[in-house]
């Protein structure tokens, strides 16, 4: 049997993009009334604390990557992910203290949301599947899983004057990440485009590239589902998981 023709760079781009114009979280409800103004304090606070969790398995996740490619011109460049979020202990804070600056600027525990514990049950089951995917994907699947990046500065200028606007208990001091990552979030996908770009060139590895990246919203997605169940239509929070009311 013939193996179908590998689609052009060009229509394996537009074919990565249309997955984040139908499938990114932006397009979520949870995200629209986030935005809009339209929670109160506390369902911000279990937003910033679960997604911490996602925010703290980055650098594993980069970590783990780093670990199984054998290109030392690839492990170079993706190295500087893991100190964009963990920083490098000298000058430059990393993601994960600007995060926790979001979260102790909305009045919650430092050691709390570090443990994690109070993070939803699913929040942790999407975000350690996520971490195992890279771990044992492929280099292609691993590299386009990252592709969220690419519609991510979008979220985060919605983000920032959406969250600014609406809300009287958030101020530019706690958007320290949000404004960060529009810089970096760029650099990253732009050199993860180009590596799938170069290295899916037959059909499978395509449409090994363009799964990663839809399994890769679906992880993100999965965990406002979480937020907005456990949180707001109605709220039905889980044993063991935050409780506004109990800050």
């Amino acid at each position: 049997m013939t193996e179908p023709t590998p689609m052009t760079r060009d229509e394996l781009e537009a074919a990565l993009r249309k997955i984040g114009a139908t499938r990114y979280h932006n397009l979520h409800p949870f995200h629209k009334l986030l935005h809009g103004g339209e929670l109160n304090k506390g369902q911000v606070q279990a937003w910033a604390l679960n997604r911490y969790c996602y925010q703290s398995a980055i650098p594993r996740k980069d970590a783990a990557f780093i670990a199984r490619t054998t290109d030392r011109n690839l492990r170079r460049e993706w190295i500087h992910r893991v100190e964009d979020h963990d920083g490098d202990g000298i000058e430059e804070e990393g993601g994960i203290e600007r995060w926790l600056a979001l979260t102790t600027g909305l009045g919650l525990d430092p050691a709390m949301v570090i443990s994690t514990e109070k993070a939803l049950p699913a929040t942790r089951f999407a975000v350690e599947a996520y971490v195992e995917y890279v771990q044992k994907g492929s280099m292609v699947r691993a590299v386009a899983s990252s592709l969220t990046e690419l519609f991510a500065p979008k979220i985060h200028e919605e983000r920032i004057s959406g969250m600014l606007e609406n809300y009287d208990f958030i101020d530019e001091s706690v958007m320290k990440y949000f404004r960060r990552r529009l810089t970096q979030a760029p650099r990253d996908a732009n050199f993860a485009l180009n590596y799938v770009l170069e290295h899916a060139t037959t059909r499978a590895l395509q449409q090994d590239a363009i799964e990663a990246l839809t399994f890769k919203c679906n992880v993100l997605w999965s965990q406002l589902d979480a937020l907005y169940f456990a949180y707001y239509s109605p709220a039905m929070i889980p044993p063991g998981a935050f409780r506004p009311d109990e800050v």
